[in-house]
């Protein structure tokens, strides 16, 4: 199955350039509605982040569903986890999200989840594709379909977001520094935290259209570090623009990633004998995480990037936990997608239980010495680099010095023009040469 727009996440580029159009984004309202909604009256829910563009988008999607004869359900600024959660309990046909998540605010996407507040599988994407082919129909005025306003949305989800924690578990005495990424989580991840008891000292919770991710947030994770030692906060949060994704700063403001996090929650479930099953991660995962969960006897396989192959592997495999190292975690038995706040409440009720700093917590899991370079290319290159006798050959030369003492991943990106060079190993200053000589040769053979 070959799909022309949908992505790794969606649809997604640069704003004002095909697709990311308000008259394209109409005729995705509209083939969406067809193939989502059909004749179902139970309304279409539509979430957004911060960006300025959404506010274009959302009356591009309002439309183009109405003209299909589908009801809509307006969320306003919400987080993408959020829109999953919302469209399970209004008991809505679809949830869409406007949003190009960690990018800057320039870029845009839209997003979309199934009745059950999952992903779309590739052949109802593919069947939107289908329909976005035939010709813009409007059904007649009696069958057009109707928009409301959720107005309690903000508040149905902090409620949700706070029930994912045990009952009587509080937050209360521990000091968080928290980011919000001038994102969707400005207003409901400082209310989740404050309503726990937590003191929260926080900065990137004034958007203005055009700051989200701009120097903050989960992908610039410095101005999260510097805040935890400048506030004295026991530690830091950081989530990304659109919410589904977090990072952590422990009390000196050093950097625990996914991988870590990942660590954490598995390790106090396997104690608690809450754990079902194993960890899923990605080829990206650090070989830390695999090494140390395996000294915990805890099953681990790796999937490639990207959240929906991790959601497919626990559910073939019946497992609850996974993620990756950029925060993007998922906890099946607490929600159906990936979730920054309450992935982020399951390490901080850990805390509070245990009695332990995030410093404590981590320890039992060394990281090894990864790097990634992003090669920018043309959308074309990108699909033309496995075939580059250059990289193939400098791939290999790489792969032979490492003598199976570390890995070397070599992928194009699911969202942006580029090519991402990884390598691990023991021997950083290896690492860090390997990969720089690696991503010289993509740069030569297919840089923009």
């Amino acid at each position: 199955m070959s799909l022309k727009y949908f992505g790794t996440d969606g649809v997604r580029g640069r704003v004002g350039v095909h697709p990311i159009t308000a008259d394209w984004i109409l005729r995705l309202g509209r083939a969406a509605g067809i193939v989502l909604a059909g004749n179902d009256k139970r309304g279409v829910v539509i979430g957004k982040d911060t960006r300025v563009s959404g506010y274009m988008f959302e009356s591009a999607l309002e439309a183009g569903l109405a003209a299909a004869g589908a009801n809509v359900l307006l969320l306003g600024p919400m987080p993408t986890p959020a829109v999953a959660y919302l469209t399970r309990t209004l008991y809505a046909c679809a949830g869409i999200v406007i949003s190009a998540s960690h990018n800057p605010y320039e870029d845009n996407g839209i997003k979309f989840f199934s009745a059950d507040g999952e992903k779309l599988p590739d052949a109802v994407e593919q069947a939107i594709e289908d329909e976005l082919e035939q010709p813009f129909v409007t059904v007649g005025s009696e069958k057009m379909g109707k928009a409301n306003r959720v107005d309690d949305a903000a508040g149905r989800y902090i409620e949700f977001c706070k029930g994912t924690m045990p009952f009587g578990t509080l937050l209360s005495g521990i000091r968080v520094a928290l980011d919000c990424a001038n994102g969707s989580t400005y207003k409901v991840a400082p209310a989740v935290l404050r309503e726990l008891g937590a003191k929260v000292h926080v900065i990137g919770n004034t958007p203005d259209g055009m700051n989200i991710n701009d120097g903050c947030g989960s992908t610039q994770p410095a101005a999260l570090q510097q805040h935890v030692t400048r506030c004295g906060a026991d530690l830091g949060i950081a989530l990304d623009g659109d919410g589904d994704r977090v990072v952590f700063a422990d009390s000196e403001g050093k950097l625990v990633d996914g991988d870590e996090l990942l660590y954490i929650i598995a390790r106090y479930r396997k104690a608690q004998g809450t754990l079902t099953g194993g960890v899923v991660g990605t080829v990206m995962t650090n070989f830390g995480l695999e090494m140390a969960l395996a000294d915990l006897d805890i099953p681990f396989v790796r999937t490639p990037v990207g959240d929906r192959h991790i959601h497919r592997a626990l559910v073939e495999r019946g497992w609850t936990l996974g993620g990756e190292a950029s925060g993007h975690l998922l906890s099946l038995d607490r929600t159906s997608t990936g979730d920054g706040i309450v992935s982020a409440l399951q390490v901080l009720e850990i805390m509070a239980r245990s009695g332990k700093s995030l410093e404590e917590l981590r320890s039992g899991m060394q990281k090894f010495p990864q790097i990634m370079i992003n090669v920018p290319v043309s959308p074309s290159a990108r699909e033309q680099f496995s075939d580059s006798k250059p990289i193939n050959q400098a791939l290999r030369e790489v792969e032979a010095e490492l003598n199976g003492k570390g890995r070397v991943i070599l992928r194009p990106s699911g969202t942006e023009p580029l090519i991402r060079v990884t390598l691990e190993g023991s021997d950083s200053t290896q690492v860090e040469r390997l990969a720089n000589q690696l991503a010289a040769t993509v740069r030569a053979e297919l840089g923009s």
